[in-house]
C-alpha cells in the first residue's frame, strides 16, 4: 500500500466475497511457514464480531501482524508474543490492568493542559516557518511529546523514539532507513534502563507507579508492577501504536481538511465534537491486523478451521455501506461512527484511544484557533507497509 488503500477492491470484496480466502506466496507469509494464506474479513459485522471473540480467536498463536519481511523467521514471529497486543487471556488481562494504570480518565485528564500548550506551541513553530513536512512539523511532535509527559521519559530523548519507531516499521518501505530488529532492542534496553532507575529512585509519576508495587491485581498478583522486560515490550508498543497511529491519523486528518476546505470552514466555526472519530476512521492508522482461529468456527457464513488465520481489514469495515451512510464522504458531523479503527470493541481495544482522541483534538482546535490557512504543496509520500496507513511526508505553507 505504498501509493492508496485499496477502497475500490475492498468495496468489490464487501459485495462479491466478504470473506476471501487470500493465497500468499512463500515471501509474503515468512514468519508462518504452517500457512499458504489467511481469510480476508471485510465486512465491519464480522470484523467486530470476530475482535470480541475471545472463545474462539486469538492473537498470541500467531501475533496481530498479517504480513512481516521476507527473511522473518518462526522463532522471530514467536519473540512477539512478549507483546501485550499479542497476549490471551488470562495473561492479557493481567498485564492490561497493570498498564491501564497510565490510561486512566484521571490520568489523561492530568495531561491536558499541558498538552494544550504543546500542542499550541508546536502549530505556532510550524507556522513560523511559513511552509515544511507537516509528518515531522506537526503530526508526530505531539504523540511524542504525550508519550514522554505521560511516562516521564527525558523530552530530549522523544528524537529517540521516532527513530526507532520510524526503524521498526521499516521492512516493507526501502527509503526508510535502520533496521528493524536493532531499532527494537535499542528501545527495549533504553526502556529496562528507565524501569530500573525509577524502581531505584521513585518519582510521583505515572511510571513509578507502572513498574511497583501499588495495586491488588487479584489472587498471584497482589501489588505487582511490570517487570523490566514487560515496561520495555510495553515501551516498543507505545512506540509504535501510541507514536505512529496518531501521527498519521492527524496528518490524514489534515490531508482530508485541505481536500474538503468546507468542512475545515465548518470545523472552525463549530469545532463539532464528532470530528475527531470522522478523522480517526478516514485516516484508519492501522488497516489491518489478524487473529487464529482456536477452534473450528464459522465466520459471515463461511466455514474457518482451527488454526486458519483471519485477516481483520479494519480499511474496508470503516468504509462499509451497511454502516456508514456515504462513506467516502468526510464529513466531521458525523454522529453514527462505529469504527473499527481502535481494533474493535474486544478485550484488545486500543488501551490508549482516549488519549490518542485528545491529542487529535488538541492539534486542529489550535490550528482552528489560530485561523490558519493550510495549502497542500505536493502529494503525501506514503510510507510502503502491510498494515500502517503511512505518511512520511506532507508538504503544507500557512497563510
Amino acid at each position: 500500500m505504498a501509493e492508496r488503500l485499496p477502497h475500490d477492491e475492498l468495496l468489490a470484496l464487501r459485495r462479491t466475497a466478504p470473506v476471501s480466502w487470500i493465497a500468499q506466496d512463500e515471501a509474503a507469509r515468512a514468519g508462518f511457514p504452517d500457512h499458504e494464506g489467511y481469510w480476508a474479513l471485510s465486512r465491519h459485522a464480522d470484523v467486530a464480531a470476530v475482535s470480541k471473540d475471545q472463545a474462539n480467536f486469538s492473537t498470541r498463536e500467531n501475533g496481530v501482524i498479517i504480513r512481516f519481511a521476507p527473511e522473518m523467521t518462526r522463532e522471530e514471529v514467536e519473540q512477539t508474543g512478549f507483546l501485550l497486543i499479542n497476549h490471551d487471556a488470562p495473561d492479557h488481562t493481567k498485564l492490561r490492568q497493570i498498564v491501564s494504570r497510565a490510561f486512566t480518565p484521571r490520568a489523561i485528564n492530568a495531561l491536558h493542559d499541558g498538552l494544550k500548550a504543546r500542542a499550541e506551541q508546536i502549530v505556532d513553530d510550524a507556522i513560523a516557518k511559513g511552509e515544511g513536512n507537516f509528518v515531522e512539523d506537526v503530526a508526530a511532535e505531539l504523540p511524542l511529546q504525550a508519550i514522554a509527559e505521560l511516562l516521564g521519559v527525558p523530552q530530549e530523548d522523544r528524537g529517540k523514539l521516532f527513530e526507532w519507531s520510524n526503524q521498526m516499521l521499516s521492512y516493507d518501505d526501502p527509503e526508510v532507513e535502520g533496521d528493524q530488529m536493532t531499532a527494537f532492542m535499542e528501545i527495549l534496553a533504553y526502556s529496562m534502563a528507565l524501569a530500573d532507575e525509577r524502581r531505584t529512585n521513585p518519582q510521583d509519576d505515572i511510571l513509578t507507579r507502572l513498574v511497583t508495587a501499588d495495586v491488588d491485581l487479584g489472587q498471584g498478583d497482589e501489588g505487582r508492577g511490570l517487570t523490566d522486560d514487560e515496561f520495555g515490550f510495553f515501551m516498543i508498543l507505545l512506540a509504535v501504536a501510541g507514536n505512529e497511529t496518531t501521527r498519521n491519523a492527524i496528518t490524514w486528518g489534515m490531508h482530508a481538511f485541505m481536500q474538503h476546505p468546507d468542512q475545515w470552514e465548518l470545523y472552525k466555526k463549530e469545532r463539532p465534537a464528532t470530528a475527531v472519530d470522522e478523522i480517526i476512521r478516514w485516516a484508519t492508522p492501522v488497516t489491518v491486523f489478524q487473529r487464529t482461529a482456536t477452534n473450528d468456527v464459522v465466520v459471515g457464513g463461511q466455514q474457518v478451521k482451527k488454526g486458519d488465520r483471519v485477516g481483520l481489514l479494519y480499511a474496508s469495515a470503516n468504509f462499509d455501506e451497511d454502516v456508514f451512510e456515504d462513506p467516502f464522504r468526510f464529513d466531521v458531523t458525523r454522529d453514527h461512527n462505529p469504527h473499527q479503527a481502535f481494533g474493535g470493541h474486544g478485550a484488545h481495544y486500543c488501551i490508549g484511544a482516549n488519549l490518542a482522541r485528545l491529542e487529535v483534538d488538541l492539534i486542529f482546535r489550535a490550528l482552528a484557533d489560530r485561523d490558519v490557512t493550510v495549502t497542500q504543496l505536493s502529494e503525501p509520500r506514503k510510507l510502503r507497509s502491510s498494515w500502517i496507513n503511512g505518511v512520511k511526508e506532507l508538504r503544507v505553507a500557512y497563510r
